[in-house]
């Protein structure tokens, strides 16, 4: 093909296809390619991490910039956003503090205050004294009498819904209700998708593997590279490595040396009797890889859940987590953790991990273990940059001239990223200011809700999930 591209971007996750998106608002054209038939299906996602509140042992840096990073996804994505909050606790069995818990949420205050100084669009997590609200035994007793709300409307009716199901006497007190939404990647990924189909700056390749790349940065020639597919060869100026667990297959086949971990996890989708009104997603704090793991109970519309439990017979695997070896860039999986990649689970591990999650929330959830198998695992594998298992803040690295790496940990890291990149294009003088002007037309934000709506349906049921799960649990106009 003779046509030139400015940007070439492998992979359509949320890193390559946010990087499409915000190329087009600056003006610069791509192509983006995705082996699979629709954007944005890799790692599930459920949580929106505005303050990392799951993550009892990352650093307070980490929780900021979780916070700054999920409020500019957010904006970009609002028909994805559910406005319900999270509640976070610590079982009586675990060596946490209620403590640190609360001085982070004090320092997350603080910092969400300066975001809002900076920037009045930013208050997209309600007022900064409202972030959070602990409760005592004192409040707690109290609340409970308050009973059942369907449809809560503040932070008090939302801690005595949930007051209604939990067993309060095995956790410390006292315990929270954070403004942590949850995330719907169904409802993103149609966002996504809706907005690419319909820009004119980028050019979407679905169901299009990318089979080889070359070099031509020496040839003399107007691109850098040559992306190859089954059926065609396209020039660009400019390469985007957004493949996930798997960016290191490009590397290797550009010769270039990175360190990375991949780590394959599961959740697990499970059916649960109509309850009286909405509950806020559940935290229960633990020690990841042990029997006592955190357990996570994130609701979704038609009586559907979706958990995790961070053991190793529900959403932790032997095997799952793989760093690169001295010879090696790609690390590999075993093959038993490959076939579940693939989609190839066995039906009685799908039904046995779904039992043991049950089982690990019902411990706090005392009724919850009533709830059934819902349907099939979301998973899905992820990098990490380096070696430490334990960061969750993306980053993204410049290999070489012309060719950047996405190294996302997690979904709200897309935007940071993309941005970066190009102003690292611009740094390269690939494109000059005039290359680069925000596009006062750009239509991401612009797609109806009834768009999103039928899209996102038709994406979960494509991927053979309950096609309530592709809506809000709190509707927005």
């Amino acid at each position: 093909m003779s046509k030139i591209y400015n940007l070439g971007i492998i992979g359509g996750g949320v890193s390559g296809a946010v990087m499409a998106l915000q190329s087009a608002k600056y003006g610069i054209d791509s192509i983006l390619f995705e082996q699979k038939e629709s954007v944005v299906s890799g790692p599930p996602f459920c949580h929106l991490h505005a303050g990392g509140n799951l993550y009892p042992d990352i650093s307070d840096e980490q929780c900021r910039i979780l916070m700054e990073q999920s409020i500019d996804m957010a904006k970009l994505f609002p028909q994805s956003i559910d406005e319900r909050p999270t509640f976070i606790s610590i079982p009586k069995t675990e060596k946490y503090e209620t403590k640190v818990i609360e001085n982070r949420l004090k320092m997350l205050v603080e910092h969400y205050k300066k975001l809002i100084a900076k920037d009045p669009s930013n208050e997209i997590l309600g007022e900064p004294d409202a972030y959070y609200k602990l409760y005592n035994e004192e409040d707690l007793l109290a609340l409970k009498e308050l009973g059942t709300t369907k449809l809560p409307d503040s932070t008090d009716q939302w801690m005595s819904n949930t007051l209604q199901l939990i067993d309060i006497e095995k956790l410390k007190l006292p315990v929270f209700i954070v403004q942590e939404f949850g995330w719907n990647l169904f409802r993103l990924g149609a966002q996504a998708q809706l907005a690419l189909d319909k820009g004119e700056k980028c050019e979407l390749k679905l169901n299009c593997a990318v089979i080889d790349i070359k070099d031509v940065r020496t040839e003399n020639v107007e691109h850098n590279w040559e992306i190859f597919t089954k059926d065609a060869t396209y020039k660009v100026r400019y390469l985007v490595n957004s493949c996930g667990f798997k960016t290191g297959i490009i590397d290797e086949s550009l010769h270039l040396e990175s360190n990375r971990l991949i780590e394959f996890k599961a959740a697990y989708v499970s059916k649960w009797k109509p309850i009286a009104g909405l509950i806020p997603e559940l935290i229960f704090h633990g020690e990841r890889g042990t029997p006592h793991g955190m357990a996570q109970l994130t609701p979704y519309c038609g009586d559907y859940y979706q958990l995790h439990g961070m053991t190793r017979d529900i959403t932790l695997f032997e095997g799952g987590l793989v760093k690169s070896k001295n010879n090696e860039v790609q690390p590999e999986f075993n093959s038993a953790i490959t076939q579940r990649i693939s989609g190839n689970w066995e039906a009685s591990e799908v039904g046995t991990r779904t039992e043991n999650a049950i089982e690990l929330v019902a411990q706090f959830v005392p009724t919850f273990q009533s709830a059934t198998v819902g349907g099939p695992p979301m998973y899905g594998a992820q990098q990490i940059p380096g070696d430490d298992p334990d960061l969750r803040v993306g980053e993204v690295s410049f290999p070489s001239r012309s060719y950047a790496r996405s190294e996302i940990v997690k979904a709200s890291s897309a935007l940071t990223v993309a941005n970066q990149i190009i102003a690292k294009i611009q740094e390269e003088d690939l494109l000059s200011a005039n290359d680069v002007q925000l596009d006062p037309n750009f239509i991401f934000i612009d797609i109806p809700k009834r768009d999103i709506d039928q899209l996102a349906s038709a994406l979960a049921v494509q991927r053979g999930y309950p096609e309530p799960m592709s809506r809000l649990v709190i509707s927005k106009n």
